[in-house]
C-alpha cells in the first residue's frame, strides 16, 4: 500500500484516483473546486478544498509524506508547472505531472518532475501499433528505444522450439515468458516448442519488434 496525493480531479485525476483506491492505496485528493471535492469527498481517504498555487497551502499537505505525489491539472498549464515546482522545493519524493504537449512535457521536466504522463500521446501510439501491426496484445514502452511486448506466436514456429527459431540472432527478440491456454511459463527453455493459440512475452527495441509484426514484413 503507498500513499498517493493527487492535485487536480479532472476527468484524469479522478479515473487515477478510483484505481489508486482499488488496488488499497491511501489517496488524498485537492482541487480548488469546492463542488468537485464535496462531491468526491466520501470515496477517498482525504479530500481538501486549496488552491496549490499557494506555496503555503500546498505546505500544509505535508507533501514528504507521500509516497508519490501526483499534478493532474488539466485546463491551466501554468497552474501545472508551478505546482510541480513547489512540490519539489518541499521536498516531494516523487512527482508525477500529466501533459498535453512535448513542450509541456519538457518544462514540466526541467523544473523538477520525476516522471511525465502524456497520456493522448500515449493512448494514440498504442493504438497505431495494435492496428499496424500483427496480433499486437498490449506493449509498454520502458524508455524512447525499448520496450515489452506481448506478441501471438508466429505460426511458421508452431511445432518448433525457441532454439530452432533462434529469435534472439535472427530477430534480436528475447523471449520472457510464454503463455500457454493462459498458463505462464515464467523460464522457457531453448528446447520449449511453440504451439497453437501461444502467446509471448518479449522484450526489445521497439522499432526492431514493430517491423517484426508489421503486417506487411
Amino acid at each position: 500500500m503507498k500513499s498517493v496525493l493527487i492535485i487536480g480531479m479532472g476527468q484524469f485525476g479522478q479515473l487515477l484516483g478510483e484505481k489508486l483506491m482499488n488496488l488499497g492505496n491511501e489517496v488524498m485528493i485537492v482541487d480548488k473546486d469546492e463542488d468537485i471535492i464535496n462531491t468526491l469527498a466520501p470515496k477517498y481517504t482525504n479530500a481538501i478544498i486549496t488552491n496549490c498555487m499557494n506555496a503555503d497551502n500546498v505546505k500544509s499537505l505535508d507533501v514528504p509524506s507521500y509516497d508519490a505525489c501526483v499534478v493532474t491539472i488539466a485546463d491551466d498549464f501554468q497552474s501545472s508547472l508551478e505546482v510541480t515546482s513547489i512540490l519539489k522545493d518541499l521536498g516531494a519524493k516523487y512527482v508525477v505531472s500529466k501533459a498535453n504537449t512535448d513542450i509541456q512535457r519538457k518544462f514540466l521536466f526541467r523544473v523538477g518532475a520525476d516522471h511525465v504522463i502524456y497520456p493522448n500521446r500515449d493512448i494514440a501510439e498504442k493504438l497505431a501499433v495494435r492496428l499496424n501491426a500483427e496480433k499486437v496484445y498490449d506493449y509498454i514502452e520502458l524508455d524512447e528505444t525499448y520496450s515489452l511486448f506481448e506478441l501471438a506466436v508466429p505460426e511458421k514456429w508452431i511445432g518448433k522450439t525457441i532454439r530452432e527459431a533462434n529469435p534472439r540472432a535472427v530477430y534480436e527478440l528475447n523471449i520472457l515468458t510464454i503463455k500457454k491456454n493462459n498458463r505462464i511459463m515464467p523460464t522457457p527453455t531453448p528446447d520449449t516448442v511453440f504451439e497453437e493459440g501461444d502467446k509471448m512475452v518479449v522484450f526489445g527495441n521497439t522499432e526492431n519488434i514493430i517491423a517484426f509484426t508489421n503486417k506487411k514484413k
